[in-house]
């Protein structure tokens, strides 16, 4: 039995993104989906709040601070960059993100620089559960002096590849 030869679909042309009047394109708003997957659960919305106090120093330049409320936080790099040869109008620092029964702390550097992964303490790497994604569950001053430290060691590495 012969197979069924499917025509080929004519290609969408995608549409120029759209300009403002001195001929630069618009950047496009960003939006972070998200409801509180956490609620009845002060502990966290605390333990978020302090987590933010950590982040405030790099919220300058071209790091803009995106949220703060409704337990969602992200520091994201407004410069355009090209890594791997794509270009990129924005990239994603950290964020913070309540969860259900931890915060998500969000940390780019250490999936997109692996030398960046190997300067992070062993117990804040305990805390990895993913490639990017730190769960903290309880404010504990070691991890929190950790994550500042690791902070300014992705902060340094973003800043020395001309990222921010």
């Amino acid at each position: 039995m012969a197979k069924a030869s499917k025509a080929a679909a004519p290609k969408k042309e995608r549409a120029a993104p759209p300009k403002k009047k001195s001929g630069k394109p618009v950047k496009k708003e960003l939006k972070i989906k998200y409801e509180d997957k956490s609620p009845g659960q002060p502990a966290l919305a605390e333990l978020f709040q302090e987590l933010s106090r950590l982040l405030e120093p790099y919220a300058k330049g071209s790091l803009e601070k995106h949220g703060g409320s409704g337990g969602k936080l992200a520091l994201i790099s407004n410069k355009e960059v090209e890594i791997g040869g794509r270009k990129r109008e924005n990239l994603w620092f950290v964020s913070l993100l309540v969860q259900k029964g931890y915060v998500g702390f969000y940390f780019m550097p250490v999936y997109m620089n692996p030398a960046v992964r190997i300067k992070i303490k062993p117990e804040l790497l305990k805390c990895l559960k993913g490639k990017a994604c730190f769960h903290i569950k309880k404010r504990d001053p070691l991890i929190f002096e950790q994550i500042r430290e690791a902070l300014e060691i992705g902060h340094k590495a973003y800043k020395d590849l001309g990222w921010i």
